[in-house]
């Protein structure tokens, strides 16, 4: 009767393979536990810290404006910069007394200080939404954006004021406010607080798909260089808000447009 001979160099071959399998399903998993907390941090906890910081500002401004807050809205936030590329969404106005006309208000066209960069200067409130998060000046991603704020467009008009007050809001993470944008219907109400009136737009017009460059739909007049047929002809006072598109990609911009339906002091 023959016995079977297990070689050791077999034996030990086989060793070295199931190690070496090991090994491998270790650093797998390990590499899987850590693109997965990164994805919890850059999906919720980036989320909750700016979502916080950013209702902390809008409540500053709120005690800041009722006189209960110490410093001034002239103070800057920090060391950034603005862009007048087109970096997010927009928004729309609709059909309200006087929206999109070309005068407005005696008092919405009065001289206002220009705010430093960075600064977050009022507050944008979207009723549909749920929405309410400070406005800042420029598009800096690390000290507006990031920190949850909605950022203005340097060189766009400013709220109330006859032109295109042109804002940017991530969309995904980072507190997201523009997230759902997309949501907004003609008709929609939109709000714009600063220390000295509140004024409100009305959403009017929605594109929802263009490129990154589209520098047209914040211009004065806005239009779309990309799709002429999406925009306006004539001068008025406008909201564009803009936000990125499709969802966790930064490849196009979905934008929407407003004009400015009535104004009332603080």
């Amino acid at each position: 009767m023959r016995v079977p001979v297990i070689h050791q160099q077999a034996r030990r071959r086989r060793a070295r393979y199931a190690r070496l399998l090991w090994n491998g399903a270790e650093v797998l998993v390990t590499l899987g536990v850590v693109l997965m907390l990164l994805v919890v941090h850059q999906l919720w906890w980036t989320n909750r810290q700016a979502r916080e910081g950013a209702e902390r500002k809008v409540q500053a401004l709120e005690r800041e404006w009722a006189g209960e807050g110490e410093g001034s809205a002239s103070h800057g936030d920090g060391d950034g910069e603005g862009g007048s590329g087109v970096d997010s969404g927009s928004g729309g106005p609709g059909d309200g007394a006087g929206a999109g006309s070309r005068r407005a208000p005696a008092s919405a066209t009065s001289p206002s200080p220009r705010p430093r960069w960075t600064q977050a200067y009022a507050i944008l409130t979207i009723p549909r939404l749920g929405l309410r998060v400070p406005v800042a000046e420029g598009i800096s991603k690390g000290n507006v954006l990031n920190k949850g704020y909605v950022g203005h467009y340097p060189g766009t008009a400013q709220p109330g004021r006859a032109g295109n007050f042109a804002l940017a809001g991530h969309r995904n993470t980072h507190g997201e406010p523009f997230r759902y944008i997309n949501r907004l219907r003609r008709g929609d109400r939109i709000e714009v607080e600063t220390p000295a009136a509140v004024y409100t737009y009305v959403v009017d017009r929605t594109l929802a798909q263009t490129s990154a460059g589209d520098g047209g739909v914040i211009r004065e007049v806005p239009r779309s260089e990309v799709r002429p047929s999406y925009g306006y002809t004539d001068p008025g006072y406008y909201l564009t808000l803009t936000t990125c598109t499709p969802e966790y990609t930064s490849k196009y911009r979905l934008v929407v447009w407003g004009k400015l339906g009535s104004m009332r002091p603080r």
